[in-house]
């Protein structure tokens, strides 16, 4: 009886874990498909705005080396940058948006120009 229990128990969780991991992928998936086509029903935007701040989000991995199981021979690690800018506009209200990594170089804070977007898109920034 215990060995069927613990068999039960196990398949339970087995499900409970498999569905939740799959349930994880597709909300997020979902989120990454209404995000994306709200932004192409929004209309293109160029206003006057300030560069008022910049921020970047690193992630790191580190994976063991191919073949090793024991964790013996050392980990290599992988990385990976996000880069945003916060914009303020003429009425106050702020912004940030993800900009590229060319793009984030390029921008200094207090810079003053024509920021254009679509939506939470950053399309481009032209200084005055």
């Amino acid at each position: 009886m215990g060995i069927i229990f613990g068999t039960g128990l196990f398949e339970v969780m087995f499900i409970i874990v498999f569905v939740f991991v799959i349930g994880t992928f597709v909300a997020a998936a979902v989120r990454g498909v209404s995000t994306w086509n709200k932004n192409n029903h929004s209309p293109r935007l160029t206003v006057r705005a300030t560069v008022v701040s910049k921020r970047m989000d690193v992630r790191h991995q580190h994976h063991a080396h191919a073949g090793d199981v024991t964790g013996t021979h050392g980990y290599y690690g992988t990385s990976a940058t996000d880069y945003f800018a916060t914009f303020q506009v003429e009425s106050g209200d702020r912004m940030e948006l993800a900009v590229a990594g060319s793009e984030y170089g390029m921008l200094v804070e207090g810079d003053e120009g024509n920021l254009t977007f679509q939506g939470t898109r950053y399309l481009s920034f032209i200084r005055f």
